[in-house]
C-alpha cells in the first residue's frame, strides 16, 4: 500500500507542479502590491476601496495630492454604502497613475500598512458625488488632518451635505498574492488526491477512481485565472 500511495503522490505532485508553473508563467505576478481599505461611520454609512502601486519602485511612504500624475499609486477606486449596505456611489479616483480629483489627498506607510496625515478620497467633484475626508470639516472648512473622518455628498457646486462621521480610522488590508493562493490550492488538492487514493485502494478500484479524481482536479486547477 505504501508503494502505491507513494507513486500516486509523486504523480500528483509532478502534475500539480507543471500546472502551477504554467499558470505562473502566463501571469504577471509581479510587481504590483494590491490593497483594500475600509471605514464605517457612526450612523452606519461605510466606505470600501482598493489601491495598487509598484512595490519594486515605491518608497516606504506614499504621499499623493491633487489631480494629475501620481508619484506612486497606479490605481485607486472607492465605493460608498448607506446604512442598509446598499451601494450609493462608486468611482475610480486614480487610473493608470493619473488622479482626476483636485482635492485628492492620500498618505500611506507601506512599512506599517497604515494611513496617516491627510485623507480625501471620493467618486468625483460633481453634484451627487461622494467623498470621505479628514481635512474638510462641515461647512466646507478646510482643517489640518484630524482624527475625525467625515462622509459627504456634493449637493451644489459650493456645498456638501454631511452624511456621517466617525473617529474610526480608515484601515488597509493586503490582498493575498496569487502565488500564496496557488500554494494553498496545490497543498489542499494534493491532500484530497492522497485521501481519494486510500479509498480507492481499499475498494480495490484504484485505477478508475484515481483517474476520475485526477482529471477533475487538474481541469479545475488549470482553469483558474490567477
Amino acid at each position: 500500500m505504501k508503494s502505491f500511495l507513494a507513486l500516486a503522490a509523486a504523480q500528483v505532485a509532478t502534475s500539480l507542479t507543471l500546472c502551477a508553473t504554467s499558470i505562473i508563467a502566463s501571469t504577471n505576478l509581479a510587481q504590483a502590491a494590491d490593497l483594500t481599505f475600509n471605514w464605517k461611520g457612526e450612523a452606519g454609512y461605510s466606505v470600501s476601496g482598493s489601491f495598487s502601486y509598484d512595490e519594486t519602485t515605491t518608497r516606504a511612504i506614499i504621499s499623493e495630492r491633487g489631480a494629475g500624475s501620481t508619484k506612486a499609486l497606479e490605481s485607486l477606486s472607492v465605493s460608498f454604502f448607506n446604512p442598509s449596505q446598499q451601494l450609493i456611489g462608486s468611482g475610480k479616483e486614480v487610473v493608470n497613475g493619473i488622479s482626476s480629483n483636485q482635492f485628492f489627498e492620500f498618505n500611506f506607510d507601506t512599512t506599517t500598512g497604515n494611513f496617516f496625515g491627510a485623507f480625501d478620497v471620493g467618486t468625483g467633484t460633481s453634484i451627487g458625488d461622494f467623498f470621505i475626508s479628514n481635512v474638510e470639516a462641515p461647512g466646507r472648512i478646510f482643517i489640518s488632518p484630524g482624527q475625525t473622518y467625515y462622509l459627504y455628498q456634493n449637493v451644489t457646486p459650493d456645498n456638501s451635505q454631511l452624511l456621517d462621521s466617525s473617529t474610526n480610522r480608515v484601515k488597509a488590508s493586503a490582498v493575498p498574492e496569487p502565488t500564496t493562493v496557488l500554494g494553498i490550492l496545490v497543498v489542499g488538492m494534493l491532500g484530497v488526491a492522497l485521501s481519494s487514493n486510500r479509498v480507492a485502494f481499499f475498494s480495490r478500484k484504484p485505477k478508475k477512481i484515481q483517474k476520475a479524481v485526477l482529471t477533475s482536479m487538474f481541469s479545475k486547477l488549470c482553469r483558474l485565472e490567477v
